[in-house]
């Protein structure tokens, strides 16, 4: 069982929540891109990679047990800031669709690239499954 951490004076973030506190075994999952298994990209496109990466967190979650009912905390790494902002209601589509609750202590940075040359983001997660 999970508990939101929200300041009572404080103004309900949008999209995540600003804290969580969790007690259970620990999942930390590396930063996922949007490629697929076998390490290709299917697409250039910032929503779809967004959607495989998440994708791509659900099966390394899968391998411990969890699901993204655990995920705790989230941080992305974007390439472009603009493109993000500008398509947030799409990649919000995604984000639903592939991990559904926005329960989950998040950040979001803008970085100048990422390892990966087609990659446009990269996604690490905590999770925390309960006993």
């Amino acid at each position: 069982m999970h508990k939101i951490l929200q300041p009572a004076h404080w103004a309900p973030p949008r999209g995540y929540v600003n804290g969580v506190a969790a007690r259970g075994t620990q999942v930390f999952v590396a930063g996922q891109i949007g490629w697929n298994a076998d390490g290709r990209f299917e697409t250039d496109d910032l929503v779809e990679q967004t959607r495989q990466a998440l994708l791509n967190v659900r099966t390394v979650l899968a391998e411990a047990g969890a699901t993204p009912e655990h995920i705790v905390r989230m941080t992305w790494y974007l390439v472009d800031r603009a493109e993000y902002l500008a398509r947030a209601k799409e990649i919000g589509a995604a984000f639903r669709d592939t991990i559904g609750s926005y329960s989950i202590a998040m950040t979001a940075v803008q970085v100048a690239a990422l390892i990966e040359q087609r990659a446009k983001v990269e996604i690490e997660v905590t999770a925390v499954v309960p006993q």
